[in-house]
């Protein structure tokens, strides 16, 4: 049976073997067989179901560049050679200019980066979803580093809340979109550098277009349908997804998608009920975490640009702040995981409720009221039973004399024979999501006469009593 000969490079998508045996009777017959026994080599050799550009296929000396119409018959004894073209450090990298030789002088003098490997960094292109918290970090330091493309995805604006861990924003840029505000401050950092703003929600219509010209994608979101958009578009694109997630004092890092690696889905293949995993805006975060779990993805993307060094393809690393300890844990492929062939609806697919339509009686067991409906009916003399299902230590941020009861809203069950049925119940929190759930719970026990107050104790600092605080 004919034997493909697999060059170091491509051996990782082979599980290490350095010559792969197939059954065939011509050359198109064994690439078919290849891929189907060893599928991750597939994007790395063909596209649309032709060699790359990049690659020649050598049966015996002679070079076959295109499989349109192969037919060359092959024996037993025929010997197949993939061989891709190497880039090293010949004139397709970029040069450095003296005033890049100074800057990145610390770089040149280590043996495992040199002028190479820098002019490598140059000639790379990352791409960042997200300018916040684990964003500001990675990109400010993957400016430093020199790569010579960057791409920046957001579509928030800075806010005063954000200050406290988003440490590429400041007080002067309040207000500005991130990606503009992230702009000015990486500029600064380095001028070397190209930067790309795509002011935009990432989506399932635009993800291909905007991730397909980088050769790397870091996953800086904190948002579960973002995270399993970047991935299966990476997995569609054969690009590395360098992954990191935080919450409270704990983080966690890993790289996806590389080399045959296994990929997001492969350590959680669905997503959380909604609601199990509160957000960074309901649970907290210690502002100094995203800064340790930031720069780890910033030494992934580099060490992928660089091809040096154990990156943490499967391998999950874990970070517990509070108690100051690392801990790892080994990641592998499902073997069967459906393959990732299209883009879904995310926000459908992790749960999300649409809020494109408004919310009635019949949608939801309780109605909806903004602050200032409930300001005015207050000042007409409305009094309803006021549940705060925040926090103690919430309370003590921000409050108001009008609440006449805090549980918070995972506990409100425990209260409900406390609660009085003849009266309006009012429910609120800090900006309107827990408050939701837990009237939703309450009206399950039989309790009819519900509100939800809109934005929450936010939206009434923000809207009616701005003399309190917002958090």
């Amino acid at each position: 049976m004919p034997t493909l000969h697999i060059p170091a490079a491509l051996r990782v998508y082979t599980d290490g073997q350095s010559q792969v045996i197939v059954t065939a009777s011509n050359v198109q017959q064994a690439i078919d067989a290849l891929t189907v026994q060893h599928p991750g080599i597939t994007k790395h050799i063909l596209v649309d179901g032709k060699l790359r550009s990049f690659v020649n296929l050598y049966l015996g000396r002679e070079d076959i560049r295109s499989l349109d119409g192969v037919d060359t018959v092959l024996d037993v004894d025929s010997a197949l050679l993939i061989m891709p073209r190497i880039v090293d450090s010949s004139d397709a990298l970029p040069k450095l200019s003296n005033d890049e030789i100074g800057r990145y002088s610390r770089h040149l003098i280590l043996s495992e980066v040199g002028m190479e490997g820098q002019r490598r960094l140059k000639g790379s292109s990352v791409l960042c979803v997200g300018t916040g918290g684990l964003g500001s970090p990675l990109l400010m330091y993957l400016a430093a580093a020199g790569v010579g493309r960057i791409g920046i995805v957001d579509f928030d604006i800075v806010e005063l809340s954000n200050l406290q861990r988003q440490i590429l924003h400041g007080t002067s840029t309040l207000g500005q979109s991130k990606v503009r505000s992230a702009e000015t401050r990486l500029k600064d950092i380095n001028p070397h550098v190209q930067f790309d703003l795509y002011e935009e929600p990432l989506t399932s219509e635009n993800a291909l277009r905007i991730l397909e010209p980088y050769d790397v994608v870091v996953d800086g979101t904190d948002n579960f349908p973002t995270r399993y958009l970047v991935n299966d578009a990476c997995v569609m694109l054969g690009k590395p997804n360098v992954y990191g997630s935080i919450f409270k004092f704990e983080g966690q890092a890993s790289v996806f998608n590389y080399k045959g690696g296994p990929n997001y889905r492969d350590l959680y293949p669905e997503p959380p009920p909604p609601g199990l995993v509160p957000s960074c805006a309901e649970g907290g975060v210690l502002g100094i975490l995203p800064g340790i779990i930031g720069v780890i993805q910033a030494t992934e993307t580099v060490k992928v640009l660089l091809g040096k060094g154990t990156t943490l393809s499967g391998r999950l690393l874990l970070y517990d702040a509070l108690n100051m300890r690392f801990q790892e844990v080994k990641l592998g492929r499902d073997p069967n995981a459906k393959p990732i062939t299209e883009l879904v609806d995310y926000p459908q697919f992790c749960g999300v409720p649409d809020r494109s339509h408004e919310k009635n009686e019949f949608d939801e067991p309780f109605e909806r009221i903004s602050v200032t409906e409930f300001a005015e009916r207050r000042a007409s003399g409305w009094r309803p039973f006021v549940l705060d299902v925040r926090s103690a230590h919430e309370q003590e941020i921000s409050a108001v004399s009008f609440v006449d009861r805090l549980q918070p809203h995972g506990e409100v069950a425990e209260i409900f024979s406390e609660i009085p049925a003849d009266r309006d119940i009012v429910v609120m929190c800090k900006s309107g999501g827990r408050s939701a759930k837990a009237a939703g719970i309450l009206a399950g026990l039989g309790l009819t006469r519900l509100y939800n107050l809109e934005g929450g104790i936010n939206a009434w600092a923000a809207e009616i009593d701005p003399t309190i605080p917002q958090y």
